[in-house]
């Protein structure tokens, strides 16, 4: 039987693990990624809109685990500059992710993030052409992968402003590899295993409480974000150090509208080695964007 005493230290340690596993999920949270409205400029195939739908959909979120689940159906949407302004094929990416913390630091978090993820164009048709191209036109794309990073941070709390600063780092390793998930055209055509990481820099900026005037509150101020993938294994032909076709790398500032909630104005540009969007993955070239971004997250547990 436990005495009082030990019964005590024992309900402290429980206390200080839920609030250990509650503001790291805060943290993980932050690190999601947010929904995009605006346009692109500088690709092959103009291009009236470009958006990422996203929806964040926690599914576990609670101080008594000390790990963090989401699931998030991203859409991302093309309206070329043609004729009808067509679409064309959205590329669907469904992912799920797991998160679990390494440390017990929230000024100086650790963690690792594992993600299953599914991609495609909802189309059918034949991947090649007979002449052995590419159908951009109405070739199914599809293919399934896995995501392994590492996350390291720190938050610096000053007076009016909270900065936080994470960098991630891993791979991407696609189900292909062991015959599974593809549209087999793609075939040594498209980057199975690839490098990955990314840099988030963000600022908090404090304000008094409206109705407590004795304390702030700390919204959402800008961020700056930076994002590479880097295609490691054999791939069209191409040589390992050709970045021309293997990199791809974007930097984008965000910038918190102070009168609408949870909205933010973006503007970036970056290189796409192997572009991202479905059946147009052999198009390679620099771009610009802008536009809006929102984080939308769907929380399972009680506020």
């Amino acid at each position: 039987m436990l005495n009082n005493a030990q019964a005590q230290i024992l309900d402290t340690t429980t206390v200080h693990k839920r609030i250990i596993n509650r503001d790291f999920n805060d943290i993980y949270t932050q690190n999601l990624k947010a929904a995009t409205f605006g346009n692109d400029y500088g690709g092959p195939n103009k291009t009236m809109l470009t958006s990422d739908l996203i929806g964040n959909f926690v599914l576990v979120n609670s101080p008594k685990l000390p790990f963090f689940v989401v699931a998030a159906p991203e859409i991302s949407i093309r309206l070329f500059s043609a004729l009808g302004s067509p679409v064309k094929s959205p590329s669907y990416t469904p992912s799920f992710a797991i998160y679990f913390r390494a440390n017990n630091d929230k000024y100086n978090p650790k963690f690792f993030s594992v993600g299953y993820n599914h991609h495609s164009n909802g189309i059918e048709g034949p991947t090649e052409n007979l002449n052995g191209t590419i159908n951009v036109d109405s070739g199914k794309f599809t293919t399934n992968f896995y995501t392994f990073l590492y996350h390291t941070g720190t938050r610096t709390d000053k007076e009016n402003l909270i900065i936080n600063n994470y960098i991630s780092a891993g791979t991407e390793l696609h189900a292909a590899l062991v015959g599974l998930g593809y549209a087999h055209a793609l075939q040594g055509r498209y980057g199975w295993v690839r490098a990955k990481g990314s840099w988030l820099y963000s600022l908090a900026k404090g304000a008094d409480d409206p109705i407590d005037p004795d304390k702030k509150i700390f919204n959402d101020w800008m961020r700056v974000q930076l994002d590479l993938q880097y295609i490691m294994d054999k791939y069209s032909g191409y040589s390992i150090g050709n970045v021309k076709k293997r990199m791809n790398i974007g930097l984008k500032y965000y910038y918190q509208l102070p009168f609408m909630q949870n909205v933010a104005f973006t503007v970036g540009g970056g290189y796409r080695g192997q572009d991202e969007y479905n059946i147009y993955f052999q198009d390679s070239y620099v771009y610009m964007n802008i536009g809006l971004a929102a984080g939308l997250s769907f929380g399972t547990h009680k506020k």
